[in-house]
């Protein structure tokens, strides 16, 4: 019996003047525990005039947590952040309240060549917890649980599991797992009972097996079980394995805001519409709020 419940595949969406590859939410599955939203960014080679502009933008509700893969980009925030991220680094923003944030291409990166590629993710807040105070974290490296069994290389990117904890403040019980068979041979890997709640896949480059059958990457597998996590590896395989204990309460999406309630997300959109939310020193211009769809 196959332990996959569904499978979801990349779909195109244009975040401004960027494409990216679009997971969660899906219509059949709108969260994998805490995870809300899942963004594959590129692989994107960009020329000397193209570079990311994504204006100031509010969140409420949850932590985005960016990983990139290659290239750069400036985040800057209305906490007063500006710092650069970079290959394995976590930005962790917790939105809380209210926050607003920009990313862009980095100024010594606008006039040449360049290649971006990652995941931009959100994991919704316990209710608790969801008109918190916003807050920012950045985690090197080094804050980051990495290990190696055989010739499969492990790196725990977010929170709690298999005896290890990342240095990403989060803020319920969660993982997010990068697992790298870098050999020339297959890797069967079980998991056990290491995971908890609800778990997903994210097969990046390569391929898995499992139950005979073969996956590809762009692809999302969402576990009936995730106490039954095992799979084969194809040789040079990199997944993502994601997820944790899902909230007792349903959450609501509208364009960058979550809420356990609709009354949150309305004065959200009345607060960003009469641009009454704190401001990013330095940035001018702003990203409306969307026409709802009919």
């Amino acid at each position: 019996m196959s332990n996959i419940n569904l499978i979801i595949e990349e779909r195109p969406a244009d975040i401004g003047n960027f494409l990216v590859g679009r997971l969660l939410p899906f219509r059949g599955k709108r969260m994998v525990g805490p995870f809300i939203f899942i963004d594959h960014m590129g692989p994107a080679a960009l020329s000397d005039h193209e570079n990311m502009d994504v204006g100031p933008h509010p969140h409420i509700g949850l932590s985005t947590l960016t990983y990139l893969f290659e290239g750069a980009i400036m985040h800057r925030d209305s906490l007063g952040t500006a710092i650069e991220i970079k290959p394995g680094q976590v930005n962790w923003m917790t939105a809380g309240r209210g926050i607003v944030h920009s990313e862009r291409t980095p100024e010594y990166l606008r006039h040449k060549d360049k290649f971006l590629h990652g995941l931009q993710i959100w994991v919704a807040l316990p209710k608790h917890l969801e008109e918190t105070e916003p807050a920012f974290h950045h985690s090197g490296e080094e804050d980051l649980p990495t290990w190696v069994d055989g010739e499969v290389q492990y790196k725990l990117i977010a929170g709690e599991v298999m005896g290890r904890k990342s240095g990403v403040p989060v803020h319920s019980p969660l993982f997010f797992i990068e697992i790298k068979n870098t050999s020339d041979d297959s890797a069967t890997i079980s998991l056990g009972n290491e995971l908890f709640g609800e778990a997903g896949m994210y097969i990046l480059q390569g391929g898995v097996e499992t139950e005979g059958t073969v996956h590809e990457p762009k692809r999302i597998l969402v576990a009936k079980d995730a106490k039954l996590c095992t799979f084969t590896m194809l040789p040079n395989t990199t997944v993502y394995i994601f997820g944790g204990e899902p909230f007792a309460e349903e959450r609501f999406i509208y364009w960058n805001f979550v809420a356990t309630s609709q009354e949150l997300i309305e004065s959200a959109k009345q607060r960003w519409t009469e641009q009454t939310f704190p401001k990013i020193e330095g940035e001018t211009g702003f990203v409306p709020l969307p026409l709802a769809k009919k």
